[in-house]
């Protein structure tokens, strides 16, 4: 089975209006009122847009007798499943208000490290975007000003010149067949990362890349840690919260690895043991998890593991941004001081010549 890839149908200030409003949610039950007038309450405060459009219509469902975690399932691009089992398990267990505020809780958490990843990332993209942009530029317009002077020396061009004669007389006779190629590249490579077997290479690729790979793995394993620990916290069974756990899992190894360790469990077998033999969870990881089947406060441990993740990532993706400036300026620099150089070196030959 391939991995699912699922999320939710709102992006950047939607999903922010989904945590504060479960929030919301949360006090007003906890403050004792009826189920119905919160939702239709919080619907009435949002913006006009799909999210009130979405609470308004499980508002409805609820009126007319649907349970409130069924409502929501109705909605599933807004409504992740560990969203819905949770609220299920607040139903049975009469703690709604309780699993309202871990639900915005968890969402906030997993906000904040999307935001720190993306924050992180922001600056080198930046750079790239800048730096591919003024070497455009350069091309263009700038060492064709100087290719009739070339012409006029008459002589042998040095290689490096040669190149940069080419490269620019490319981009500027040919930039469409250049731009129709870049485009079917990116259509090409975005249809097969779409397949099973693109998936599964690139998952296992981005796994095992160096330094980057680790940051991957921390960031998987601390979103599977919290929200399986937070699930099993709010009192949904295991196999139900693993099952939902693996609902919202984007990399096919993982996957397979849940995959593995969910069919150990329904024949008796531990979760630490399936999950050492699959070689994907470090050990630190499946020691607490059998650390916490030991002592009975699995929960407790995986969101340990959680915690000791994320401040691995944010240690982590502070390496990496300092790594990744200097590198980047020595690769601008580089190939500016490659430009400048093929463009004077004609006009070097020429002086040496005229003297």
């Amino acid at each position: 089975m391939g991995p699912r890839r699922r999320g939710f149908g709102f992006k950047g200030s939607g999903r922010s209006q989904l945590v504060l409003t479960t929030r919301q949610l949360a006090t007003l039950v906890k403050a004792g009122m009826p189920l119905l007038r919160a939702l239709r309450t919080v619907a009435d405060q949002l913006d006009p847009g799909p999210l009130r459009e979405v609470f308004a219509s499980v508002a409805t469902d609820v009126e007319a007798g649907v349970k409130f975690s069924e409502a929501l399932s109705h909605h599933p691009r807004i409504f992740p499943p560990f969203y819905v089992n949770m609220v299920r398990a607040g139903e049975v267990g009469g703690l709604l208000d309780e699993i309202l505020k871990r639900l915005a809780e968890l969402l906030e958490k997993q906000a904040r490290l999307k935001e720190r990843v993306k924050s992180a990332l922001m600056y080198p993209a930046f750079v790239m975007i800048a730096a591919i942009g003024i070497l455009l530029i350069l091309m263009a317009f700038v060492v064709p000003t100087f290719l009739g002077m070339f012409t006029e020396l008459g002589s042998t061009l040095p290689l490096p010149t040669r190149i940069l004669v080419a490269v620019s007389t490319a981009v500027r006779t040919w930039w469409w067949v250049v731009a129709i190629l870049c485009a079917g590249m990116v259509m090409l490579v975005k249809t097969f990362l779409q397949t099973s077997m693109g998936r599964r290479l690139t998952d296992h690729a981005m796994l095992s890349a160096p330094v980057v790979g680790s940051l991957v793995e921390r960031l998987l394993i601390s979103r599977f840690a919290r929200t399986f620990g937070t699930l099993m916290t709010s009192g949904v069974p295991i196999l139900s919260a693993l099952e939902t756990v693996r609902a919202t899992v984007t990399n096919v190894v993982i996957d397979e690895a849940l995959q593995e360790v969910e069919r150990s469990l329904k024949v008796g077998e531990s979760l630490a043991r399936p999950m050492e033999l699959s070689g994907v969870f470090p050990p630190l990881v499946t020691r607490m998890v059998a650390l916490g089947e030991e002592t009975g406060q699995l929960d407790k441990m995986l969101m340990q593991v959680a915690d000791s993740y994320e401040e691995e990532v944010d240690v982590q993706l502070a390496g990496l941004t300092q790594l990744l400036e200097p590198l980047l300026i020595v690769f601008v620099g580089g190939v500016v001081g490659f430009i400048v150089i093929a463009m004077f070196l004609p006009l070097m030959s020429l002086t040496k010549l005229l003297g």
